[in-house]
């Protein structure tokens, strides 16, 4: 079967799946015997309460260097006494230290998650409280737990907000944020839980695996992980590679002379944008503009090459990445928006130049590139905890993908009381300024009552464009996006009061409720009577969930609430995956007749179906990239802990720990009998050895031969990744020869790697035996080992089959969809 028919066939599969949901039966059942428990509970004092909640983790562990427990590899499974018991002392908790009584609807969210699912919580419905809960059963059976977040100031918000109920059960409580030195963090990782957002955790697991010393890592492992926004985390950013680089003294870049020729070119005479607006390229006559501008040079030479891609990445930045829209320039940096949350995109940037290609667009200042040191992406980081569960307000319709790249289902929780929000269907208009004229109409309408408005918008410059209009026609708005995100709480809390129009970009993981009547509820009868808040949507998303996020804000805890949608021919997802929307055109632009909600929600469909399968796609590149890195990892370890390098060095042969599954996958050699094909002689090293151990004593040539080990593999691993990000620059346009890119990368990077190996040990005898080792407090760098000047982390948004391969795909669906 070719590449285009299992394309072909996995999105017939995508397109057709089922929901994925758990029985709640068992769960249910467990709810008499919680309330049993509840008048004994409250009866105790909060002494005794604690004494209570402790006894029940030493059931399942043994005390451990004065701690109560000891940290187990996986959680004990769980019985429904114990079960029982930890849902009451968890609701007892937050009565007693938050004031708040978890409802029975709490309580099955966190018997669903203790048994590592993801559960489906309305927003409102009080998934930080369920958390807590299962976080505390998972710490009572022996594990520590990270409750892994969107961002900092929800992982601060939640650790101080839910700290008074932790520790009413004994539990201790840490919080990481983007700020904490390496002291703060490592206390906050050896508390039994530990809110962090999901960048800071991958961050500090990545600059672990770079530790000189096993004492300096923050992390004392990872064990169970609590995935807030779990459809974000797991599913929209899943593909994002977490990268610490480092400085390269050389580092040079063409990219200003690139965006000073860009900025003289006529689109459609020197470069036209193709496949749908996701690429660009020269025309000839570009082309021959470069070649004159830069002295006469043939473009396409080899010599030439980093001009030809200072020049490419200059047409990109110019042609396909708008300010406002796919970032935003603050403070003098260019700052990425987030395409699934409409806020700044924190510490990441674009690859391979782009990112200088876009500071040189806009006049500034050029980062630091550096090379890639480490790298993971954010599914191959959750991978690596063995137990996981997760929660968020819209999850059933990714159940699939849930299930196939983490193994995880779905629980949908009901809400504590109906939801009566009244949805009604959209509207869809012929022209984005119709569209719009509609949309602040209706605006106009429901202000005009006192009724709250929230109006959630597709970018930056569209929220800031309708603000704009909304104001002209006297009506008073609060903005919230990418430009001041840092007052987002504040922006949210008050966005239901009375008379109040908020214009929004993305709403997934605010964190903060949008209550009826303002923060301080005063208004809530009057807003209630006028019909709650009232959510309108400047357009549909690429995503269902998106939109059902945006939904959510409204008619939260039984509330009253409405929303509609407004959508035009001309919005992005219409043009680029749709077939067009028939139907009859009113005098307003209003476009009616019985196909056309049928055509908004298959380009819906198509763009959804598109993104998973780049997804699927991306990972199965991504597993073995991960596999590699683990084998390093594995390793490393035994560098940095054991005196696998002197055992190298003495013996000329060291057996390293390794994975079943590495090894089945024919990615690992355990011995070195002879490196580099018996260049060394393994008995001159080991006589070298022997001198220096005479010489500074057998421990400091231990840490000698480590300290080299450790450089070599590092070094090593650093060349890996970068010859891997050239092969996969062009490996997609492989498709266009129908050969499978993803088999026609394998084909490269597993002997590369085999190679890898074998010649950090070969790197590493070399090194020892050339360098003048006389001291006890020699250095590397004293043999020219020299490790960057400056380290730093950052995250980026990669696609590594590019536009061919997505266009492939999206004709695919279409076709599939339109049958």
């Amino acid at each position: 079967m070719g590449l285009a028919d299992r394309l072909k066939q996995k999105l017939r599969t995508f397109m057709e799946r089922p929901g994925t949901t758990v029985s709640l039966d068992r769960y249910e059942a467990m709810l008499p015997k919680i309330r049993d428990l509840e008048d004994e509970l409250t009866a105790l004092t909060d002494a005794e309460f604690t004494e209570r909640a402790v006894a029940l983790r030493d059931l399942v562990s043994e005390a451990e260097d004065g701690q109560p427990f000891v940290t187990l590899a996986e959680p004990l499974p769980i019985d429904e006494h114990d079960l029982a018991e930890i849902c009451a002392l968890g609701r007892e908790a937050g009565r007693r230290a938050l004031g708040e009584r978890a409802f029975d609807v709490q309580l099955l969210g966190a018997m669903a998650m203790l048994q590592g699912n993801v559960v489906e919580m309305a927003t409102g419905e009080g998934k930080t409280l369920a958390a807590v809960i299962a976080a505390f059963g998972y710490v009572a059976r022996g594990s520590r737990v990270q409750v892994l977040t969107v961002n900092d100031y929800l992982a601060d918000r939640d650790a101080r907000w839910m700290g008074p109920a932790y520790r009413l059960l004994g539990l201790t409580v840490g919080a990481v944020g983007e700020g904490a030195g390496h002291d703060e963090r490592a206390a906050a990782y050896r508390c039994d839980v530990t809110y962090v957002s999901v960048s800071e955790a991958g961050f500090d697991f990545l600059r672990d695996q770079m530790v000189l010393r096993a004492e300096d890592a923050v992390m004392p492992g990872l064990y169970t992980v609590i995935v807030d926004e779990a459809d974000s985390i797991l599913i929209d950013e899943a593909r994002v590679p977490l990268v610490v680089a480092g400085s390269l003294t050389d580092a040079a870049s063409d990219a200003k002379a690139a965006a000073t020729l860009v900025a003289a070119m006529r689109p459609g005479r020197d470069y036209e944008v193709v496949d749908d607006g996701r690429n660009v390229q020269l025309t000839d006559t570009g082309v021959a503009l470069v070649e004159r501008a830069s002295g006469g040079i043939h473009l396409y030479a080899q010599e030439n090459l980093p001009k030809l891609t200072a020049v490419n990445q200059a047409l990109h930045a110019r042609a396909l990445l708008a300010v406002d829209v796919d970032y935003i320039v603050k403070d003098g940096r260019i700052a990425l928006v987030d395409e699934f949350r409409g806020r700044v995109a924190r510490r990441r940037r674009w690859p391979d130049g782009l990112q200088a290609a876009v500071e040189a667009k806009e006049g500034l200042t050029a980062t630091d590139e550096g090379e890639i040191l480490a790298t993971i992406t954010v599914q191959g980081f959750i991978a690596l905890y063995p137990t996981v569960a997760g929660m968020t307000g819209t999850a059933s319709t990714i159940g699939d993908e849930l299930r196939e790249f983490y193994r995880l289902e779905v629980a949908v929780i009901p809400p504590n009381t109906a939801n009566i929000r009244v949805d009604e269907p959209d509207r869809v208009y012929a022209t984005i300024e119709e569209k719009e004229e509609a949309l602040m109409a209706e605006v106009a309408a429901a202000h005009e009552t006192g009724r709250p408005v929230l109006v959630g918008t597709l970018d930056v410059a569209e929220s800031e464009r309708l603000a704009t209009a909304l104001q002209t026609h006297g009506i008073a708005c609060t903005v919230l996006n990418a430009k001041n995100d840092a007052h987002e709480a504040a922006v949210i809390a008050e966005a239901g009061g009375r008379g109040a129009v908020t214009v929004s970009t993305q709403m997934a993981g605010r964190g903060t409720d949008i209550r009826l009547g303002g923060s301080d509820g005063q208004d809530r009868a009057a807003v209630a009577e006028l019909g709650g808040l009232y959510v309108l949507g400047a357009g549909r998303h690429n995503s269902r969930r998106v939109d059902d996020q945006l939904r959510g804000r409204a008619g939260r805890q039984g509330d009253p609430g409405g929303s509609m949608f407004f959508v035009s021919r001309e919005d992005e997802l219409i043009v680029r995956h749709g077939d067009g929307i028939g139907g009859t055109t009113a005098g307003d632009g209003r476009v009616t007749g019985p196909a056309v909600h049928w055509a908004v929600g298959h380009a819906q469909r198509v763009a959804e179906g598109v993104d998973f399968e780049i997804h699927r796609n991306t990972w199965r590149y991504g597993v073995l990239v991960e596999k590699q890195r683990q084998v390093l990892a594995q390793r490393r370890k035994a560098l940095l802990t054991t005196d696998a390098a002197a055992e190298l060095l003495r013996d000329g042969r060291t057996r390293f720990p390794a994975d079943p599954d590495v090894v089945a996958a024919g990615l690992w050699e355990e011995d070195i009998d002879d490196l580099a094909d018996g260049e060394l002689d393994m008995v001159t090293v080991a006589e070298r050895y022997a001198e220096v151990v005479a010489a500074i004593g057998e421990q400091a040539a231990e840490e000698v031969a480590r300290q080299i080990a450790l450089y070599h593999l590092d070094r090593g691993w650093a060349d890996h990744l970068g010859m891997l990000a050239d092969v996969r620059d062009g490996v997609h346009l492989r498709a266009l020869g129908r050969q499978d890119p993803l088999d026609e990368f394998h084909r490269v990077a597993v002997p590369a790697f085999s190679r890898l190996l074998t010649g950090i040990d070969a790197d590493t005898a070399e090194t020892f035996m050339a360098a003048r080792i006389e001291r006890p407090d020699w250095t590397p760098a004293e043999a020219g080992l020299e490790r960057p000047s400056a380290t730093w982390t950052y995250m980026v948004h990669d696609n590594p089959f590019g536009s061919e391969i997505e266009r492939l795909i999206s004709g695919m669906a279409k076709a599939l969809l339109g049958r």
